[in-house]
């Protein structure tokens, strides 16, 4: 599922599925979210590729601000499909945020890096790519629920597009053998080490 925030604050949730996933949308209407767009294809073997380009095409009348993707998919964790789109649409695009703050038509975004972490700044409109840990969980109230049934979800169907990606060839590279070697047991081992560290010139 996707996030998009448009101008002046509402939001939509967009999904590429099959009929049933219109149930998510609706969750995703009971939790705050104000409509709900559903790319509907009983296609199973949407591969990136594809995906990517069937919501940069829903999404191309430029009438966001934000869009929101998850950092990777849950099956085949590709990490391709919010950069993807991102590409089609010719907007900037950040992967792998934890932390997001958005102001004057500017979104400031963390990710963590070599444990510390880098920050951006990004002029909107932007894509978005979220870790998971972000913010808390929400959960839908009954008011949420009974809003989310009478929502109607705006249900497209996407040309289907063929993906590039195939596979020719896979290797399996051979083992690499190694050694071990053991260099002393008990309070023995200390000095031997500290003789290795010498020869390593560590110590």
């Amino acid at each position: 599922m996707r996030l998009v925030e448009r101008h002046g604050g509402t939001t939509t949730a967009v999904t590429l599925g099959p009929p049933a996933a219109a149930e998510q949308l609706r969750n995703a209407v009971a939790m705050g979210i104000e409509s709900a767009l559903l790319l509907e294809t009983e296609q199973s073997d949407w591969d990136p590729q594809a995906t990517a380009a069937a919501l940069a095409e829903a999404l191309r009348d430029g009438g966001h601000d934000l869009l929101l993707f998850g950092n990777e998919s849950a099956d085949s964790g590709g990490y391709q499909v919010g950069i993807r789109v991102a590409h089609a649409l010719g907007l900037p695009c950040v992967t792998g945020v934890k932390g997001l703050e958005v102001a004057d038509g500017t979104a400031t975004v963390r990710r963590e890096e070599g444990g510390g972490w880098e920050i951006f700044e990004v002029r909107l409109p932007a894509v978005l790519t979220l870790k998971e840990g972000i913010n808390l969980p929400r959960y839908a109230s009954l008011p949420g629920r009974l809003r989310a049934k009478k929502t109607e979800i705006v249900r497209l169907e996407p040309a289907w597009r063929e993906g590039d990606l195939r596979k020719q060839r896979l290797v399996v590279p051979q083992e690499q053998g190694s050694t071990v070697e053991m260099l002393a047991e008990g309070p023995a081992a200390a000095a031997r080490v500290v003789e290795v560290l010498k020869e390593l010139g560590i110590a």
